[in-house]
This record gives structure tokens, C-alpha cells and sequence, in this order.
């Protein structure tokens, strides 16, 4: 049986504002023809298919075009389970047309789930109850018993777990708990089938990224490795974003990551499914597959200001990505270069300018005796701003005019101070 493990799709999600949901598509139409091309028998969908609980209608019909797609008319099996980001409920909504085409769609841990009569040649729910499925494919000699854990909060299990706040305890009682559930389900795996655990938790140990909401409260809800059945052959995870293996157990159990970079903390990471290759009593065999869709996170520094940026666009540097922009400047940045920069390339998400004395401050302590005088910082705004260096007459009428404030004045005299260098520059190009 070969096997597609993808998650933490986040259909609606989009980038400091941006809308991703065409990247979005193209995933899709790249996971579709992957199956196909792989020959996939069965898809395992470890969670947060939407970005929010209450997803808009485009990403609503995403998620059913995909369903539709990877089903590929009922011939191939499917297991999809909710995640932190989604609404349990609207997750199995769609069951009663799902079950039709052998797709299984389950919420909340304690769904109900039952056997399924489909049509000749479709993919068949041979067993089912809480928590487990047992899947018949069509031209597989092998059927697959999978025990699936949607997202298991305290609110979704409707269990007391712990009588008391100390972080120990809850921490105790929630892996006892995971561990307990995971061993009944466990109970229904057989020597003669494909044998698989799916679940959407945080995992002891796991690297975080940016761009995902914390489910564990200090290290209440990170659950322990230990707690996966020892009889799975493989531990199909959700919720990192980073797609990476749980170190340290007796068998494969891994996070396949999201498909498309979310936040510049995954900026540089290769997306990728897992496929695996699996038969009853065997060690599975496994690879990472890359993903080609979406547009590249990249972060620029251009510690030779505007000009450098204006050269980078011009020659085609990431002109497909979106870019986080760390320019260097001498006086700070106008709202008007702003505006300037982002028509210089749609993909700006973040201008963050970098002054002289924050580069001092990254390199280590500014020594006093390397900060630039008053006179010198009037200069360099003026050459910055009207293309020339003023002279020496101008940079005295400006020195004067900083000390005509006194400086036990109260705060709003002092704030004169900041405008005068704009105001001397100001008085020569009038």
C-alpha cells in the first residue's frame, strides 16, 4: 500500500494580509497530480485544513475541490481529521456526501464512525467506530487500520482532566490520558493489515515556527512520544509547520509540514509530503517528496539604501517571492518612499529601515566617542534628501538654531530640535 501523508493546509490563510488562496490552488492541483502520478492509494490529511474557524467560501470550496481530486471518484482512500484551526463540526459536515465516495472526515475525537456500503470498485470502510477506520482500496491486496486523534483539547475531548492549575500535573494527566486512548485504539491493529496512528499535537521536542498558534500552554499539552502506540508502523502528525521526524522513537512518526511557507520564520525551508510504502508486519519504507507551489519567502538587506534595492528589482532578483525588506538608511524613511518602494515591486510585505546607530548596536556597545555629532546627522539628512552636502554656512545656521533651545525648556520645545534639520533643509530648497 503506498501511502500520502500532507498536512496543516490552512485553506484562507494569508501573509501579513496578502491573499495566498491562488498559491493555495496551485497546491492542490499539485498534490492531485502527484497522487496520480504516484500511484497513491491512500491520503492521510493530518489537520488544520482551514486558517480559522469560520472560513470563507472560497477556501470552503477549495477544500471540497481538493477532497473531489485526491478521492479521484472513490477509488482512493482519503482520512481527514480537524486541527486547532478548525471548526470540528464543519469538518465532518460534509460527511454524508464524503462517505459516498469512501472519503472519511473526522471532527472531534470521540466521532462515531461507521461502515460504509459504497459502490463496486470504491474505496470501502470495512470496520469503523470511535476513533478508528479499517479502509478496503480497490486494486490493493492490503486493507489499512488507522487510529486517528483529531486535535484532543480538554473542550474537545469534554473531559476534567486535572483538578488543579500546576503545570506538572495537567501535564501528566493529559499524556496519561493521549497514552490510554491511543493503546484502545490500538487494540483494533491485526497482523495482516497496514497498520497507522494520525493525530494533530504538539510533540515533546518538536521545532516551532512563527506562523503557527501554540497549543501547548507552557509544556501542559506537549505530548510525549511515548504516548503513540509501539504498533503502528507509522505516526502520520500535524500542526508543525516545519517538516521534520520525532527523534527518539520505536517507530517513524513524523510532522509532514505545511505545504507553503506561512511566516519568514519558514523562509528557506523545501515544503514536501511524505510517501511511504507499507505492508502488514513490515517496517515501512518512506521519502520526502518536494513541493514546487507557492511563491518563496526571502529576506533582503540592502545595506546600500534605496538605490541598491531599485538595482536589485530592476535586474529580476526574486521577482516571484515575497520579500521581507531590511533597507539601510541614514535618516529614516518617508511615507512617500514608502509608497515608492512598494510600487517598485508587488512582493514588499515587511520595509523596515535600518539607521546608523542601530547598525552600531547590532555590531555591539556604541562607544560615545563613534556617535555622530548633531552637525554631522544635519549632513547626512540634507545630502540624503537633496542629493548635494550642504556647506559649512549651512550647517552653522543649523547648529545655531539647535542652540537657541534651551535645554531645560519643557517637551515641546525640545521636540523642535527633531524638526530642525528638515526645517534649514527646507529654508535652502524654498
Amino acid at each position: 500500500m503506498r501511502i500520502l501523508h500532507t498536512a496543516d493546509w490552512h485553506f484562507g490563510k494569508t501573509l501579513e494580509g496578502r491573499d495566498r488562496i491562488a498559491e493555495q490552488r496551485q497546491f492542490v492541483d499539485e498534490l492531485i497530480d502527484l497522487c496520480a502520478d504516484e500511484r497513491i492509494d491512500l491520503v492521510l490529511m493530518a489537520g488544520d485544513v482551514y486558517q480559522t474557524v469560520n472560513p470563507s467560501a472560497e477556501a470552503e470550496a477549495l477544500f471540497y475541490r481538493v477532497l473531489d481530486g485526491l478521492s479521484a471518484g472513490g477509488t482512493r482512500g482519503v482520512v481527514v481529521i480537524a486541527g486547532n484551526h478548525d471548526n470540528a463540526e464543519r469538518i465532518a459536515a460534509a460527511r454524508p456526501l464524503a462517505d459516498k465516495l469512501g472519503i472519511t472526515l473526522m471532527g472531534l475525537p470521540k466521532d462515531v464512525l461507521v461502515p460504509t456500503a459504497t459502490g463496486a470498485n470504491q474505496v470501502r470502510r470495512v470496520q469503523a467506530g470511535m476513533g478508528f477506520v479499517e479502509l478496503e482500496v480497490p486494486g490493493c491486496s492490503e486493507r489499512a487500520v488507522i487510529a486517528a486523534v483529531p486535535y484532543p483539547s480538554e473542550a474537545r475531548l469534554n473531559e476534567v482532566l486535572a483538578e488543579t492549575l500546576d503545570e506538572r500535573v495537567l501535564q501528566e494527566n493529559y499524556n496519561r490520558r493521549i497514552q490510554a486512548w491511543f493503546a484502545s485504539l490500538a487494540s483494533y491493529y491485526r497482523l495482516d493489515t497496514v497498520n497507522l496512528a494520525m493525530s494533530h499535537v504538539y510533540v515533546t521536542g518538536g521545532m516551532e515556527s512563527d506562523s503557527e498558534v501554540q497549543i501547548q500552554i507552557g509544556g501542559a499539552y506537549a505530548v510525549d512520544p511515548a504516548a503513540f502506540p509501539s504498533t503502528a508502523q507509522y505516526v502520520a502528525l500535524g500542526h508543525l509547520h516545519r517538516p521534520q521526524a520525532v527523534t527518539g522513537t520505536k517507530v517513524p512518526m513524523r510532522y509532514a509540514g505545511s505545504p507553503l511557507a506561512y511566516s519568514f520564520s519558514e523562509a528557506g525551508q523545501t515544503k514536501s509530503v511524505v510517501i511511504l510504502d507499507a505492508l502488514p508486519g513490515k517496517p515501512v519504507t518512506w521519502r520526502e517528496v518536494p513541493l514546487t507551489s507557492g511563491k518563496p519567502l526571502v529576506t533582503w538587506k540592502a545595506t546600500e539604501g534605496i538605490t541598491q534595492v531599485q538595482h536589485w528589482v530592476e535586474a529580476g532578483r526574486d521577482a516571484n517571492a515575497w520579500i521581507d525588506l531590511e533597507v539601510h538608511v541614514q535618516t529614516g524613511l518617508q511615507l512617500e518612499e514608502i509608497h515608492r518602494l512598494r510600487d517598485l515591486h508587488p512582493g514588499f510585505v515587511h520595509i523596515r529601515p535600518v539607521l546608523p546607530l542601530q547598525d552600531a548596536s547590532e555590531d555591539g556597545a556604541v562607544d560615545a566617542m563613534d556617535t555622530p555629532s548633531m552637525g554631522e546627522l544635519f549632513s547626512r539628512f540634507f545630502a540624503e534628501k537633496q542629493g548635494v552636502a550642504p556647506d559649512d554656512a549651512l550647517v552653522q545656521l543649523f547648529l545655531e538654531m539647535v542652540a537657541e533651545v534651551d535645554t531645560d525648556t519643557d517637551a515641546d520645545e525640545v521636540d523642535e530640535v527633531d524638526e530642525a534639520p528638515a526645517k534649514a533643509a527646507g529654508e535652502v530648497s524654498a
